[in-house]
C-alpha cells in the first residue's frame, strides 16, 4: 500500500494524514478479511495517487478474500477503478435506481439531476394522493 515502514511503529490512526488513514483502513481490511465490508466515502479527500492505491487495496481484498463490498460514495471516480457488479443510487434516503455497472456511465454523462427529479415527482404524487403530508413525511 506504499506506506513507509516507520508507520508500523506509530499509534493507530494518530497523526496520520487523511490519505494515510485511508491506506491504513485498506491494510486493516486486508488483514481482517471480513465477509462483508462497508466502505463509506473511502475516496473522500484523496488525491489521484492515493485514490489509485486505495482502489488497488479494495480490489486486492475483493479478489484475495472473496468478500463482499458495499462502497458508498458521492463521486464515481473510485467506482471507475473497481470491478463493480451492481450500482444502486439513493436520493434523500430512497433507493431510486438499481442496475449494472453501466449505470455509473449514465451518472457520469447525465449527473444525478434526473434521479432527483424522479424523487421529487414521486413525493409530489404521493402528497397529491394524500399518501404523505407536505414535505414527504408519512401521516
Amino acid at each position: 500500500l506504499e506506506l513507509d515502514q516507520s508507520f508500523l511503529m506509530r499509534e493507530l490512526n494518530v497523526g496520520f494524514s487523511g490519505g494515510e488513514k485511508k491506506k491504513i483502513e485498506m491494510l486493516q481490511l486486508l488483514l481482517l478479511q471480513p465477509k462483508l465490508a462497508i466502505l463509506d466515502e473511502t475516496d473522500s479527500g484523496l488525491d489521484i495517487d492515493a485514490l489509485a492505491v486505495v482502489s488497488r487495496g479494495i480490489e486486492a481484498y475483493r479478489t484475495s478474500c472473496n468478500g463482499s463490498l458495499l462502497v458508498i460514495t458521492h463521486n464515481t471516480r473510485i467506482l471507475e477503478r473497481l470491478d463493480v457488479d451492481r450500482t444502486h443510487v439513493m436520493v434523500k434516503g430512497q433507493m431510486v435506481a438499481d442496475g449494472p455497472a453501466s449505470l455509473i456511465d449514465e451518472i457520469n454523462h447525465s449527473g444525478f439531476e434526473q434521479f432527483e427529479k424522479d424523487v421529487a415527482a414521486k413525493v409530489a404524487a404521493k402528497e397529491e394522493n394524500g399518501e404523505v403530508s407536505k414535505g414527504g413525511v408519512s401521516e
